[in-house]
Parts: C-alpha cells; structure tokens; sequence
C-alpha cells in the first residue's frame, strides 16, 4: 500500500492475524486496521498481538461483529472504511460481501465454497467496487499459478490447447503417524468439507462435476512421495474458462501416504446421517492432532504438443515454511493464506476494478511477483 487506507478484517482466527500483520509490516504506508469478531475480547486480543509483533508504529482496533444485524458501532466503522478482507467461516461470506456492498467498501474473501460464492457473485454483478474472491492458497494463488503456466506454454510453444493442466497443494506437517497419517495445520471443518463435496473438473475438454477422493495416485515431489487427490473448491473459475483448450484439468489435494486410505473407512455409512460434514469433522478431530510446525507443498503442471507436435511439460513445485514476520513467527498456512488476500487488497485500492473479479481475471505475472505474495512464495513465471 502506498498510501493511507482504513481496512477491516471480518474474523480473528489464524488468518486474519497474519493478514492483519503483513499489511502492518509490508506494506509503504500501513493502513489503520479494525479487527471484527463475533467475541470482542477475541477481537481486540488480536488488535494487541499484531501490535506487540509490529516493528512499525500502528493503529489497530477491535470491535464487536455480531453474527446476525449490525451495531451502532459497526456503521460508523463500515462507513469510514475502504475494504473489507473477510477471513470469516465461508458460510458467512455472502453476509459479509452483503455488507460490503451496502457501505460501498471493496472486498476480498478466502472461501473455497462453490455455492456461497456464486451468491456472491450475483450480489455484486452490478457493484461499484471491486469484489476478489477465492484470493487464498487454494483456491488462489495456485490457480494463478495453473493458469500462468498454461497461458505461457501456448505462448512458447505456439498452440492454443493443451494435454493437461495439473495443480495440487498441501498443507502438511513433517512427520506422519499411523493410522490417519496427518494432522491439522488449518481449519478441521474445511478439511472434512473439501473431502466430501463434489470437485469440478475438466475431462476430454468439457466440465464434469465428479465425488472427491475419487482419483487417488501417488506422486514424487523433490525426490518425497506423496498421494494426490480430488477435493473440492480448489479449481476456483478455471474450469470455467479453460473449457475447450485443456483436455484434462484438475486441482488435488497433497497428503502423506496412508492418509486418505484411513479417510476411506471413515466415510463408511457417513451418507446415511443428516450432517457428514459435521459427523466426518468429529470423527477426524476426536484421533488427529493440531500441530503448528507446518509446511505447505504445491506443484502445478502443464503437459501438451508443441507446434511440431513433441510431447512437452513444464512444472512448478514449491515448499514453504514458517516465516519471521515482524517480531512474530507465523506458520506456513497462515502466510501462504494470507499473502494473496492481502496482495488482492493492493489490487483493489490500487486499481480500479468494480463488480467481481476472480481468479482467471487478474494479471498472474503481476500478482504472484507482488510485493507481499513475492515475499512468502519467491517470484514466479
């Protein structure tokens, strides 16, 4: 940021501190942030950690934002303010875009959840600020990166369609244990909700709506072997705009071996039951543990005929760790979330996009080199 803006952080979870804290440390001119939460006492814990982690002077306040209706307080806040960033539980995301909206405040959000954003998507066809969504890790910056590669192979090679667009992420810790071969590192809901929605793909070039964990391989990634799978949300639009020009598309999931063989037997009768999101998320939290010493593994591929028709394939494989920010060490999770988050932030207030923008809309180049996204992942294509 290069000039002085009011922001808010809609939530005070993991995210929304290391959003909150890379806008304070990287940005030119650090903005005044209003961290909002259903609890206050959480918000303004939060307002305090980001303070005690800044090495820059700061103005940062905490407020109360109830789940339903608005304050008093809320109104003047939202009416001072020139974006919101919501870091909020995607089921709350069409609120929040809502209320984004109704104030005139540019907006970005993380949500993987396909049927939220397409009801935002309809609220802000018509809106006057810019509204980025599925700005995360995955969906996200992996998307960014898929869709990059695919558009710099045409280029390179003088084609306009391609064999395979490939692109996987992980969020993992180093060690695995028996039997479930994980633990978490990010949010157990969204885990159990990737795992059981259906993941949209693309097959012989059209679009296909197929049950995730239902294409599982093994796959060698800077010498380690992983196994791959298709969740749900991590294509983001591409799918979409790729349909014709790539014959097989697809976003997986990374996990160490042994992982999704034990997710297997506990989706034994899970249909029957009213909630198996809720009931997988119980049975998932009651045996695997959180961990916070994490590290994110993503690889994306493109694979197709050149012009002279040689089989050709360019890949990109990453791993990131925990990383000093300020005088805070933040988990990999939260930096590779947040870093594009708050990339698409710059964008709005700099730019000046109106109604929605997603993932295949923005300049991938300019955005993965940005000054905060450059800084968690290293430059890009």
């Amino acid at each position: 940021m290069k000039q002085h803006h009011n922001i808010i952080i809609a939530g005070a979870g993991g995210i929304a501190e290391a959003a909150g804290l890379l806008l304070i440390e990287w940005s030119d001119v650090p903005p005044s942030l209003f961290i909002g939460n259903r609890t206050p006492s959480k918000a303004k814990q939060v307002a305090q950690w980001i303070t005690a982690g800044a090495t820059k002077p700061c103005s940062i306040q905490g407020f109360h934002l109830p789940e339903e209706g608005i304050t008093e307080e809320m109104k003047v806040l939202f009416d001072e303010a020139d974006l919101l960033l919501d870091c909020l539980p995607g089921s709350q995301a069409p609120r929040m875009a809502q209320l984004a909206k109704d104030f005139h405040l540019h907006y970005a959000n993380l949500t993987e959840y396909v049927a939220e954003t397409e009801a935002i998507m309809k609220l802000a066809k018509e809106a006057k600020t810019g509204f980025v969504l599925q700005t995360g890790l995955a969906p996200g910056y992996i998307d960014l990166l898929a869709h990059g590669m695919f558009q710099q192979f045409c280029k390179d090679f003088q084609v306009e369609k391609v064999d395979k667009l490939e692109f996987k992420v992980g969020a993992l810790t180093h060690h695995a244990v028996a039997p479930h071969y994980y633990a978490f590192t990010w949010s157990p809901v969204g885990v159990a909700t990737e795992y059981l929605k259906e993941a949209i793909v693309l097959r012989d070039f059209k679009i296909k709506a197929v049950p995730s964990l239902s294409e599982r391989a093994m796959i060698t990634i800077h010498g380690k072997v992983y196994e791959e799978d298709l969740t749900s949300g991590g294509a983001a639009d591409l799918p979409d705009v790729l349909k014709g020009k790539v014959r097989s598309l697809d976003y997986k999931t990374l996990r160490h071996p042994g992982h999704y063989g034990w997710v297997q037997e506990q989706l034994t009768d899970l249909k029957k039951t009213a909630d198996p999101i809720k009931v997988l998320q119980d049975k998932m939290e009651a045996i695997i543990p959180h961990i916070e010493d994490d590290q994110i593994v993503l690889y994306a591929a493109v694979e197709g005929k050149d012009a002279t028709g040689v089989l050709r394939r360019r890949e990109v494989a990453k791993q990131i760790l925990p990383q000093q920010v300020g005088k805070h060490q933040l988990r990999a999770i939260q930096t590779t979330t947040a870093a594009p988050l708050v990339q698409a932030a710059q964008l709005l207030l700099e730019g000046n996009g109106s109604g929605v923008i997603l993932q295949s809309q923005i300049d991938p180049k300019a955005f993965l080199n940005g000054n905060y996204v450059s800084r968690v992942y290293g430059e890009a294509l």
